[in-house]
């Protein structure tokens, strides 16, 4: 297999160290939020039980064994826009969610809904245990910078109710529903 030549195996470690980078960048943000939790209530997060429930890799290949035509086979999965979501009793996943099966966190836009869902047989058979990690699109970037201003997107938010601050402006329009 291709992977196992020279470019195979440098890009599974460049892909390696991106996960890498994602984990710390996932722990770094969890802490910021520990500790700006902690300044507003004026607790600890350990008194607030504030820990990671939950954390999963998106967008990265694993090696996995899956069902092919009636033969198990060992097979690089690559989710690109996808995570896992094994079913009750698969060995990868965690005990405490052998269960119900993985967690899956599909995140919604600004303005929608977002789902936390588990992974089922049926997915293992029609997806090798994929499912989006996100709520997706509806237009690129680019063109909901085009379509909405930072004020327009603000707006809407502060009707439904929420705050929304921003570093960068055009933050706004680009992640803007749709």
């Amino acid at each position: 297999a291709e992977y196992m030549g020279p470019v195979g195996q440098a890009y599974l470690g460049a892909m390696a160290a991106a996960g890498n980078f994602a984990f710390c960048n996932r722990s770094i943000m969890a802490t910021a939020a520990r500790r700006a939790f902690e300044e507003v209530v004026g607790r600890s997060a350990r008194a607030l039980d504030m820990h990671v429930v939950y954390d999963v890799c998106h967008n990265i290949a694993k090696f996995e064994n899956h069902m092919v035509d009636g033969v198990e086979k060992r097979l690089l999965v690559h989710r690109k826009g996808a995570t896992r979501s094994f079913p009750p009793g698969h060995p990868e996943i965690p005990k405490q969610y052998q269960a119900v099966g993985q967690p899956v966190l599909i995140g919604g836009s600004m303005g929608t809904c977002s789902y936390v869902l588990t992974g089922t047989a049926q997915s293992m058979r029609d997806t090798f245990g994929s499912t989006c990690h996100g709520a997706g699109r509806e237009m690129s970037r680019s063109e909901a910078i085009r379509t909405y201003s930072q004020g327009s997107v603000r707006e809407q938010m502060a009707q439904a109710g929420v705050y929304v601050k921003a570093g960068d402006a055009r933050l706004l329009a680009e992640e803007a529903a749709g």
